[in-house]
């Protein structure tokens, strides 16, 4: 008995070390892989000065866990669409490959790695606001075309929850745009179309929920 009393005192105690240090099973770490991934996609919004900053190892390995699960439910980097409706050129969000990296670094326990192979970088700077394009059509909610337009993108100017733009030709014909999903304006973001679309004079485009929206052309 005094043996099996021995065995469960000191039981919590193992287990406490062994989830005090990961067990590294992964040859991915951090300074040769995940950081450049991160500047290439996340800096935008996890740079110096973000609420979440993810530009070092100490500031990313609290967060391993929540990325992985974000990554691979494709909610980072945010897109603010919903794919598949419009033609829309492909997007910024990460690869299958990027996704299963970040999945096996933090499976395989987060290793740092070398300082040494941190892809050198300078000071990250705050993505500048663009304005709208000269020629583009501002319109809130709706608008009927007094001009053909060649509409090479939708930029949205404001937040937006869940918005459908479509635009009805003349004709009948009905050609969806984008659907805006989970949107916030802070991303600074035009939605392009693959290819340039002919919107004829008298077309109407409008969104599906309150929303101010600029339909640019192509300079």
């Amino acid at each position: 008995m005094l043996r099996l009393g021995v065995v469960l005192i000191c039981a919590p105690i193992v287990m406490n070390l062994l989830l005090a240090h990961d067990i590294i099973t992964t040859n991915l770490t951090y300074s040769r892989d995940i950081s450049r991934i991160l500047a290439r996609r996340c800096a935008e919004c996890h740079g110096p000065g973000a609420a979440i900053p993810l530009t070092s190892y100490e500031e990313a390995r609290p967060w391993a866990v929540g990325i992985k699960e974000q990554v691979l439910a494709r909610s980072m980097p945010p897109w603010g669409a919903v794919k598949g409706f419009g033609n829309l050129k492909p997007d910024n969000a990460l690869t299958q490959e990027e996704i299963m990296i970040f999945a096996a670094w933090v499976i395989g326990g987060a290793p740092q790695g070398d300082p040494a192979l941190l892809q050198k970088q300078g000071h990250g700077k705050e993505a500048q606001p663009q304005a709208v394009g000269r020629d583009a059509v501002t319109a809130v909610t709706r608008v009927v075309l007094d001009r053909q337009v060649r509409a090479n993108g939708i930029r949205p100017l404001a937040d937006a929850e869940s918005a459908r733009i479509v635009a009805r030709l003349p004709d009948g014909r009905v050609q969806p745009l984008v659907w805006l999903y989970r949107f916030d304006a802070k991303w600074n973001r035009t939605f392009f179309f693959r290819e340039p679309i002919d919107l004829p004079q008298g077309t109407e485009v409008e969104s599906s929920a309150p929303l101010k929206y600029a339909i640019e052309t192509p300079e």
